[in-house]
Parts: C-alpha cells; sequence; structure tokens
C-alpha cells in the first residue's frame, strides 16, 4: 500500500477484504448485491486447470508401463473409484459421482494450495497493476484462496445440496421422495407429517451449511495465521525475519496437510451425501 506503512490491524484487514464489484470493505456477511471478484477469479481459473489436468493424463494415458504423472492420476482415480464403491452403491450412479467427486478433491486441494503462495506476492502484483490505471494501491484489494471465502464454500455445498436432491428424485421417484419427507423419520402418522417435514428440512439445511463452513473455517484460519506471520517480517529486526521465516516454514508443511485433509473431507462428505439420497429411510 502506497504512502505511510500500515499498522498491524490495517495490515490484516487490508489482506482480508475481497476486491468486490462495491470498490470497498463488505461489511455485512449476507449481502447479495457483493460479488468477490477475486474468488470467482481464482475459483473458475484453478476449476479450468483442474480439468485440463485431468484431461491431460486421460489423454496421455497408456497400456503400458505408466510415468509418474500418470501413475499418480491412476492412484488417486482408484482410491476415490474404491471409496464412491462403498458408499454409493448404485454401479449406475458411480459411473458420474466417482468422476465429480475426483475432480472436487482435486479441485479443492489446488484453490486450498493457493495458501501456500506468499501472502504479499499476488497483492503487491494487483497493487502495482491498479496503480497503473490511476486507482488508490490502498483500496486494491485482492484475497486469492477462494475457499477461504464463505460465499464460496457454501456456494459449493449448495451445489452438493442440488445434487442429493436430483438423485432423490431420480433414484425414488417424486412421489416416492415426497412420501419419505413427511413420513421419515417418525413414522407415517398424519399427526406427525409437519414434524417429519421440518426435520428433513433441518437436515438438509445442517448438512449444507456445515459441509460449506467446515472448508471456510480452516481455511480461513489458515490463511489468517500467515498473514499475522508474515507480520513478523515487518518488524525490521533480525529476531522478527528469523522468526518469521522458521514460523512461516514450519506452518506451509503443516499446512500441506491440512489443506489435503480438507479437499478429502469435502470429497468424501459429498460421497456420503449423494449416497444417503440413494438410501429409502
Amino acid at each position: 500500500m502506497a504512502g505511510n506503512a500500515p499498522t498491524a490491524s490495517e495490515y490484516v484487514v487490508h489482506h482480508l477484504t475481497h476486491l468486490n464489484n462495491t470498490g470497498h470493505a463488505q461489511e455485512n456477511i449476507v449481502d447479495w448485491s457483493v460479488i468477490n471478484i477475486d474468488s470467482m477469479f481464482y475459483s473458475i481459473t484453478i476449476g479450468l486447470l483442474t480439468v485440463f489436468l485431468l484431461w491431460l493424463a486421460a489423454r496421455k494415458a497408456t497400456s503400458g508401463v505408466p510415468g509418474r504423472f500418470q501413475g499418480f492420476v491412476e492412484m488417486m482415480v482408484e482410491m476415490v473409484a474404491d471409496q464412491a464403491k462403498g458408499i454409493v452403491h448404485s454401479a449406475e450412479s458411480r459411473k458420474f459421482v466417482a468422476p465429480l467427486a475426483l475432480t472436487v478433491f482435486v479441485w479443492i486441494f489446488l484453490m486450498n494450495a493457493m495458501d501456500l503462495v506468499p501472502v504479499d506476492l499476488l497483492p503487491r502484483i494487483w497493487e502495482g497493476v491498479y496503480a497503473s490505471a490511476g486507482g488508490d494501491p490502498a483500496h486494491a484489494y485482492m484475497r486469492v484462496v477462494a475457499t477461504a471465502d464463505l460465499s464460496a464454500a457454501l456456494g459449493m455445498s449448495c451445489g452438493v445440496l442440488l445434487m442429493c436432491l436430483y438423485y432423490n428424485v431420480k433414484i425414488k421417484g417424486v412421489s416416492g421422495w415426497v412420501h419419505e419427507l413427511f413420513t421419515a423419520p417418525f413414522g407415517s402418522h398424519p399427526l406427525l407429517y409437519p414434524v417429519n417435514f421440518a426435520m428433513q428440512i433441518i437436515e438438509f439445511v445442517a448438512k449444507t451449511v456445515s459441509h460449506g463452513m467446515r472448508l471456510f473455517g480452516n481455511m480461513y484460519a489458515g490463511e489468517l495465521i500467515f498473514i499475522l506471520i508474515a507480520l513478523l517480517g515487518g518488524t525490521a529486526t533480525a529476531f522478527g525475519f528469523i522468526g518469521h521465516v522458521i514460523a512461516g516454514s514450519i506452518w506451509a508443511i503443516f499446512h500441506i496437510l491440512i489443506i489435503t485433509l480438507q479437499a478429502f473431507i469435502f470429497m468424501m462428505l459429498t460421497l456420503v451425501y449423494v449416497g444417503q439420497a440413494h438410501e429409502a429411510h
């Protein structure tokens, strides 16, 4: 940012503010008029990269001894296929669900991995671009971890919800699913219809919210820790620089496990929820 060096609180707030269509920090957590442009850009770009990488692996697949890249992708395919087989019992559904689960895993992993990019690298580049266009660098906001955006995480979980609703109707039929909505889990007595329906809606909402919030919470916390560690490097002391390097390296190594685990958990919950949509209560 231009001008005087920001305080610690200003630095953190700046890095946690999205580039959006309003040009300033979002004041309300839920505001349908605000579009986080940075989250959309990085999620779409990394999504296209995910599709390209998987297409490249499929294109180069051979029946002989696979290369390292092909072998790694084949290992992931087998892992996801085994998980899907144990959860989604419909072989027909697995033809779509298993590749989708693999795509979700790779996509979320790559979005999470943006947390390993140095905190100031891309925002500083954006500040330069913004300033060259005549803007104030102090308002050149940029967040690169789309999964640390609540709207993006909940958007993906809502996509899983829509898929679950689709399979509920496809497997059970409209009448069968409606019947289940009003008769499960407490029985088919007419007096229990409202209670059953309320419980079903609560279950769908709880699954969707927890699915997205789990991913968002972990990635947001990881991003915040990287920002706080970056503050050590700005203390202009030898101790601060050494602490920044050591703490940053340790957290980055540990965070590799976190970003992989969160991608795996999101993928597994996707399979579990789709599998539950195939089961009759």
